[in-house]
């Protein structure tokens, strides 16, 4: 579709076919295609037009950052608006008692690529152990392109929220260039983020481990101990090795991961049938570091919303981190 003055010329219509491969449609005033559509577009707003319907969409994605940095898309682009979509995260640190929600709109993987619409803090969570709140995060955009971003903690209702009109007010030339961007650093950015997703879940496996060995000091043996305790240091110093990739970091995930699971086999075996079910406990929590990975609430893609002891109006907010939480495995 020719919309303007200017796609009248003959040269420019047999470029416009050149490029697309299509016949450009002139069933349209190109002088009067932009009025029309915006008087069509008044009428259904007024409610005066009710046989229409005009698709708007969003011509980047929307989504807050991470741990590790990451961008995290709740909207995708071309997405039709209006719209609303809803996701849960979690803490990834002890006693978490705020969050700061960062909202970016962008197609690069790491969120300081983007750019940033907002911020703004939820304070009043209960302290409570990594992997416990759940926070859902809601984006919704209305038929004006204005969006809604909130964050309501389900345990205790607490919630806020920011609106942000305009959007960041780009370009269309601005907007394309963004998206030449995201093209070219592609393979790039998927490096940088299998990494990062990679070292969240070795942080979360080996915060597992040491919660284990202190919850399991007089069950665990010294050899189990030694083992367990080498296979942190050796993940730590991976994680570490700017060298390491994502796969060397998964790997030494998966070592310690093993070693955990011992513990379960350890304690069972000591304690005999009688002692199964707590055996099984031990075995299930360190099954549960082993299985952590991106999306689980062992690791993961971790929102930046950030987090800090909430108290008084002094109150400092610390760099903190969601991690993803799979609502199939809310329970």
């Amino acid at each position: 579709l020719l919309v303007g003055g200017s796609t009248r010329m003959p040269q420019v219509e047999e470029k416009v076919e050149e490029l697309t491969g299509k016949e450009p449609q002139k069933n349209v005033n190109p002088d009067e295609a932009v009025a029309l559509g915006a008087a069509i577009q008044g009428g259904v707003l007024g409610g005066e037009v009710d046989d229409i319907v005009l698709l708007d969409v969003t011509p980047l994605s929307l989504g807050i950052e991470v741990k590790g940095g990451l961008f995290e898309r709740l909207i995708e682009k071309n997405t039709t608006i209006p719209t609303e979509e809803s996701k849960i995260f979690t803490t990834a640190a002890d006693n978490q008692t705020s969050v700061q929600v960062r909202v970016f709109q962008g197609e690069r993987e790491l969120a300081e690529k983007n750019e940033l619409l907002g911020e703004f803090h939820l304070t009043g969570i209960p302290p409570a152990p990594a992997g416990t709140p759940q926070i859902e995060v809601t984006f919704s955009i209305d038929e004006n392109g204005i969006v809604n971003v909130s964050a309501e903690d389900k345990g205790s209702g607490e919630s806020e929220e920011i609106t942000i009109e305009g959007g960041a007010g780009l370009s269309d030339s601005e907007i394309e260039k963004m998206q030449e961007e995201a093209e070219k650093h592609a393979e790039e950015d998927k490096q940088k983020r299998e990494r990062i997703e990679a070292r969240n879940t070795a942080e979360a496996t080996i915060q597992r481990a040491e919660t284990l060995l202190e919850e399991n000091a007089e069950e665990v043996d010294d050899d189990l101990r030694a083992d367990i305790e080498a296979a942190i240091e050796d993940l730590e110093e991976t994680i570490d090795d700017g060298d390491a990739d994502a796969e060397d970091i998964e790997a030494a995930t998966e070592d310690l991961s093993k070693e955990l699971q011992e513990i379960g086999k350890q304690i069972y075996q000591e304690a005999g049938a009688a002692g199964a079910g707590g055996a099984g406990a031990a075995g299930g929590a360190a099954g549960g570091a082993a299985g952590a990975g991106p999306g689980g609430m062992g690791g993961g893609p971790n929102p930046g919303p950030d987090a800090g002891a909430a108290g008084g109006e002094d109150e400092e907010f610390v760099d903190a981190d969601f991690e993803d939480v799979d609502e199939n495995d809310e329970d």
